[in-house]
């Protein structure tokens, strides 16, 4: 499995589930088409662009390549972000009764061996893995980011504070703060959500 440092961005579910067996990182989905008009998503992409970097990784055909280019030029030249491409290759993915219809295997059926080529033609398998913060589930809960009943608020305003959409699951939030955060900036930043917030008066 490579590790990955930066977030990857793919189009949709069944895209992060076969890279996730290959990768050992961050994955997010843009949805498709609707990332065009997800103002939230597209404000995190753009701070993790800019703080992290992003990776591109979207399927060889005409809908692929749209989302791609759209991306490139919503994200700004400020953008750290690298491409990442997968051959075209006729096929049917296995979920699926009849082809796409320009009849080529997107990134859910793409072979493990031809998925990691594409990752080291583009120069992400020799970089160097950022040590993570280590963060798990159980932090989450000691910060009463889950399981608590204010914990949907809480989650609302630390991802707010991250410029990070606040759909993301669990698992991806757990992923990213681990990335973007060290275990101090965490505690803190949660700790912080704890500070009564001012209310503005109107004279």
């Amino acid at each position: 499995m490579l590790k990955v440092r930066r977030p990857i961005v793919v189009e949709g579910r069944y895209d992060r589930i076969r890279l996730s067996s290959v990768i050992d990182g961050v994955i997010l989905e843009t949805g498709g088409f609707r990332i065009f008009k997800d103002k939230e998503m597209l404000a995190a992409l753009r701070h993790l662009a800019r703080t992290t970097g992003l990776i591109l990784l979207t399927d060889s055909d005409q809908a692929g390549f749209r989302i791609r280019n759209f991306l490139r030029g919503a994200l700004g030249r400020d953008a750290r972000l690298t491409q990442v491409y997968i051959p075209g290759i006729r096929g049917v993915e296995r979920r699926k009764a009849v082809p796409s219809a320009e009849g080529l295997l997107g990134v859910e059926g793409m072979e493990e061996s031809v998925l990691l080529e594409a990752f080291r033609r583009a120069g992400v398998g020799c970089e160097e893995v950022q040590k993570s913060s280590g963060l798990t589930r159980a932090d989450l809960f000691d910060a009463r980011l889950i399981g608590a009943p204010d914990s949907a608020e809480r989650r609302r305003r630390l991802l707010q504070s991250l410029s990070l959409p606040q759909r993301l699951s669990t698992s991806a939030m757990l992923d990213l703060l681990g990335t973007l955060l060290t275990r101090e900036e965490f505690l803190q930043r949660t700790a912080s959500l704890d500070q009564p917030r001012e209310e503005s008066s109107c004279s």
